[in-house]
């Protein structure tokens, strides 16, 4: 098929010129594989991966993250996740060997007490009739397998299938695959520069214009008003365990006293707790109350939290949507690809993402759980997009 943003080089042999605006794990990811089928990619961030990714814990949960009413999310991250594993390989092999901290160690949930014990029986009967691998355990069971569990754990469900990655290593990956392929790195701020109804480059801050066949909008929160998407607000901690030997072997989700928390141990040493979800708009201050709550609910399940070193607090604003499905694909404005509103997802999702993104570039399909997410289901319809059915 024609790829459908209309440029002279789209109907030849040769592929067009792609701006990627913003340089996050998603944004990264897709300049890395439009530039593996040819594109000329710029990827224009200041600071790439200061956002969201930089905040991100890297949890690829989908069945973990079942929330009722997101069927639609359940099978777009479970789709993803079970690619993750040829993605990374993919991004470790372009990067000459980079590592991601990609782990497939499964994630252990949990509750402290009887009502938590009950909520999370009700989440695990839900997976349960979608057939979803998960297992219950006893606060016994729990602890045989992170015996520095809190004795008070009363309850949880094993979910073998939901793994990790480390963000900010991927990121780096993705760099590195993306450098090699020919991607150049703009550091400044830009806009979509619209003429004549179309999208035809990006605008910098300071004033220069980036032409461009197609336009790749990955800026998360900030892709409003191409993109209906707001700011989650989110805050995380990062700590430091002792090299003689860390305090869990594998992601632990709690559920204290009806309050989520979970705590993400690294190889490294580093412990990652989060997260906080907060509607505030663009508020990215740390406050006292937040890191007190996490501390003290991933204390109240792992006691020994509270000898470690506190290294950093962040506070992110996440990109959600009205249904918290990602925005991937042809936008308001002809020239305008979308790859945002990922949410709390955007690390599990980048790689299906990219793949979206090159292929709907080359006006090739995408996997219906990718096409639930064309943002036309808000009542858009571009002419770019109209011009792909046609065919």
């Amino acid at each position: 098929m024609v790829p459908p943003w209309g440029s002279p080089a789209a109907h030849g042999a040769v592929p067009g010129r792609v701006v990627v605006l913003g340089g996050g794990v998603v944004g990264a990811a897709c300049a890395w594989r439009l530039a593996g089928r040819g594109h000329r990619v710029v990827l224009v961030d200041p600071v790439p991966g200061g956002g969201a990714s930089r905040a991100a814990a890297g949890m690829l949960a989908p069945v973990s993250e079942l929330h009722h009413g997101e069927r639609e999310l359940l099978e777009l991250g479970l789709l993803a996740a079970a690619g993750f594993p040829r993605y990374v390989a993919d991004v470790e092999r372009a990067a000459g060997g980079a590592p991601t901290g990609y782990r497939a160690c499964g994630t252990l949930v949990v509750a402290l007490d009887a009502g938590d014990r009950a909520r999370l029986a009700d989440v695990r009967r839900a997976q349960e009739r979608l057939g979803l691998d998960v297992r219950a355990l006893t606060g016994r069971e729990c602890r045989r397998l992170e015996p520095l569990l809190d004795p008070g754990v009363s309850g949880g469900t094993l979910v073998r299938g939901d793994h990790q990655v480390d963000p900010r290593e991927l990121l780096r990956a993705l760099r590195a695959a993306a450098r090699d392929r020919g991607v150049e790195h703009v550091a400044e701020t830009g806009e979509v520069l619209v003429e004549d109804g179309r999208a035809s480059g990006v605008r910098l801050a300071g004033g220069a214009v980036l032409r461009a066949d197609l336009v790749v909008l990955a800026t998360g929160a900030r892709a409003h008003p191409h993109a209906p998407v707001r700011p989650v607000k989110g805050q995380v901690l990062r700590l430091r365990m002792p090299p003689a030997g860390h305090l869990l072997t594998r992601t632990v989700r709690g559920v204290v006293r009806d309050r989520d928390v979970y705590l993400v141990p690294r190889r490294s040493g580093e412990l990652v707790v989060g997260a906080t979800t907060e509607e505030r708009g663009f508020d990215e201050a740390v406050t006292a109350g937040a890191v007190h709550d996490l501390l003290r609910d991933a204390q109240a399940l792992v006691p020994g939290v509270a000898e470690l070193e506190l290294v950093e607090v962040l506070a992110r604003s996440r990109p959600g949507s009205p249904d918290n499905l990602p925005l991937i694909g042809f936008g308001e404005v002809p020239g305008l690809l979308l790859a945002t509103g990922h949410h709390r997802n955007g690390v599990l999702l980048s790689g299906i993402t990219a793949d979206a993104v090159a292929a709907l570039a080359a006006g090739e399909d995408v996997p219906p759980e990718v096409a639930a997410c064309d943002p036309g289901r808000f009542g858009s319809r571009t002419a770019a997009r109209e011009e792909v059915r046609a065919r």
